[in-house]
């Protein structure tokens, strides 16, 4: 559907406006003109049914790849093929008149799109109700704040039956219900055409799409699964801002130092323990902590070992969903530090996270000091929540200093593995154990004395 191959476009910039009208009058090889390569040498193609993320800090040249994906920008070199329908949200209010009323740039819109009058005038109605915006359609859209341009454009490119949508950043500034409603239609949409999406939300490409561009002052850095581009793309972020680069192995002492070699206990099988079988019980397989895995930061403090505890404090190689479990990060410190934070990082197959927690606020008053050479524990007691088949990822983090502001001492993309090999669960991304389940039946009496009313038949 998408073909694009050595694209490149490059903008003539100037110190000073004069110089632009002399280099027009007078063509020669003295020009004053300086290239900036906004994109440079990209390549790369999507077939039908696939979402792409594209990544990357402003300036990258992501909304520059998209103007030339709409055909809104011509390329220097190279060339770009999209077959079948466009539409695009690149920034709020691209396509639409601010003096026109809401109605009137849905028919300048959608026909803009490619939709002829009577196509706009059978899905008037269906735009309308999705927009949602209520009288507000017949104001002029410069009266509209961002939130009610957005609900409208949206509206307006959900029902053009485009095979190629193109979001630049656009659902940042819609309500939570909107969003809601966006994300759903996104994600019926991929199943039928493509989506490229540009986002600084890292979860909404690694939850909407399959593979992720990581652009990079014009250039292709990384191209993969939307959850290796992610992880790299944050481990890049954290080495830039603190000057370090990625760590090797997890559990590997600075040179000079020597580890001791850490004790670990037996794995205990929680299967034995268990009184019920059924085919519906959440069976979790643990896979061990690797000390090589990847991971990241200054290396001052180091993660050791990573493991799931029982109520006895057993390390578990299976457990179930819903029981009480702790999870244990165990550490050592290389340089004197009083402000380490712990946390960690539940992630599903696609690396969006479920869940997480750190120290910070609990520990907030009654932060340890660790002197060189001391070694470290932090624990996370909870009831583990019914998980839907399939592999998950827990993802571990120490750092110094507070939420807000911090440096990354050491971060494991994925300390631990667990595969869920049975479940009852068939909606939503995970299962929360309840505490009680009744059914039964409210008669008027009790209706009357707990305060409330009741209509017609009592209900169960």
């Amino acid at each position: 559907m998408i073909r694009v191959r050595g694209l490149g476009k490059c903008y003539e910039t100037y110190a000073a406006p004069h110089h632009r009208l002399l280099d027009l009058l007078w063509r020669g090889s003295h020009r004053r003109a300086k290239s900036f390569w906004s994109l440079r040498d990209l390549s790369f193609s999507v077939r039908r049914g696939e979402a792409v993320g594209v990544i990357g800090r402003n300036g990258a040249g992501k909304s520059t790849l998209l103007q030339l994906l709409c055909g809104t920008l011509d390329p220097t070199e190279g060339s770009v093929e999209v077959r079948g329908r466009i539409a695009a949200l690149l920034e709020l209010g691209a396509g639409f008149n601010p003096e026109f009323t809401g109605i009137e740039n849905v028919y300048l819109n959608a026909a803009i799109l490619g939709l002829a009058r009577a196509q706009i005038d059978a899905r008037l109605d269906d735009i309308l109700a999705f927009a949602d915006i209520g009288d507000f359609v017949h104001e002029p859209v410069k009266h509209y704040s961002s939130g009610m341009f957005l609900r409208l454009a949206f509206a307006v490119v959900a029902h053009v039956d485009a095979d190629v949508l193109i979001v630049d950043e656009a659902l940042a500034v819609g309500d939570a219900l909107f969003a809601q409603k966006c994300m759903r239609f996104l994600r019926e949409f991929r199943e039928r055409g493509v989506l490229l999406l540009v986002s600084h939300d890292i979860p909404s490409v690694t939850s909407l799409c399959d593979r992720a561009l990581w652009l990079e002052k014009g250039a292709l850095r990384m191209t993969g699964s939307a959850k290796d581009v992610t992880e790299a793309y944050l481990e890049a972020m954290y080495a830039e801002r603190q000057e370090v680069a990625g760590l090797g192995g997890a559990g590997r002492a600075p040179a000079g130092v020597v580890e001791q070699e850490e004790r670990r206990p037996f794995a205990h099988d929680a299967r034995r323990d268990l009184l019920l079988h059924s085919n519906l019980r959440n069976d979790l397989e643990v896979r061990a902590f690797d000390p090589d895995g990847r991971g990241f930061g200054t290396g001052q403090v180091r993660v050791s070992w990573v493991g799931l505890l029982d109520q006895a404090r057993r390390p578990l190689a299976w457990l179930v969903g819903g029981e009480e479990i702790t999870l244990e990060v165990r550490f050592e410190a290389f340089v004197a530090a009083d402000d380490l934070i712990v946390g960690f990082m539940f992630k599903d197959r696609l690396g969006q996270v479920l869940f997480g927690e750190n120290t910070y606020l609990a520990c907030l008053d009654a932060t340890p000091e660790f002197a060189p050479g001391m070694r470290g524990a932090a624990c996370f007691a909870f009831r583990l929540p019914y998980l839907p088949s399939g592999e998950y990822a827990v993802s571990v983090g120490i750092a110094g200093g507070t939420q807000e502001q911090h440096v990354q001492h050491h971060w494991v993309h994925e300390a631990l593995v667990i595969r869920c090999v049975a479940s009852h669960v068939t909606h939503g991304l995970l299962g929360v154990p309840m505490t009680a389940i009744r059914l039964q039946v409210v008669h008027d009496e009790d209706a009357a004395q707990s305060g409330t009313e009741s209509v017609g038949a009592p209900y169960a």
